[in-house]
């Protein structure tokens, strides 16, 4: 599939968004009070294509969660994450289908042993 054919599914302000992300690493810290102490709360790191690969949040005693993307070359959205554990172990994997306009239809939730755990439906309600 081509790259043309990826970008016409993604919108124009996603793609200048990604652009500024391009081999980013986003660290997010927690200070005391007094500002003498902080502390690593939050990572996020970007692809060379400005795409989220790996989301973890931290906490006092270290890892608390971390998440890997994975992304369809067709569509450019992502297929799958897989969540771990404060060991790092895998928790949950998340999968996805789309509505025809890109947004999400239903995110299919997995144990690690592949069963499947539930599914989220999203719903989309516009008011004037």
């Amino acid at each position: 599939m081509s790259g043309a054919y990826i970008y016409a599914l993604v919108t124009p302000e996603t793609l200048a968004k990604r652009e500024k992300r391009k081999h980013l690493t986003v660290k997010e810290w927690n200070t005391d009070a007094k500002g003498k102490t902080s502390w690593l709360d939050h990572l996020t790191i970007y692809d060379d294509q400005g795409r989220k690969v790996e989301e973890i949040e931290y906490a006092n005693y270290g890892q608390k969660e971390r998440i890997t993307y994975q992304y369809d070359n067709a569509t450019g959205k992502v297929e799958r994450e897989i969540v771990y554990d404060y060991r790092n172990k895998p928790t949950r994997i998340r999968k996805y289908e789309y509505n025809n306009d890109g947004t999400k239809k239903k995110q299919y939730n997995y144990l690690p042993n592949g069963k499947l755990f539930s599914i989220k439906v999203f719903e989309y309600i516009f008011t004037d």
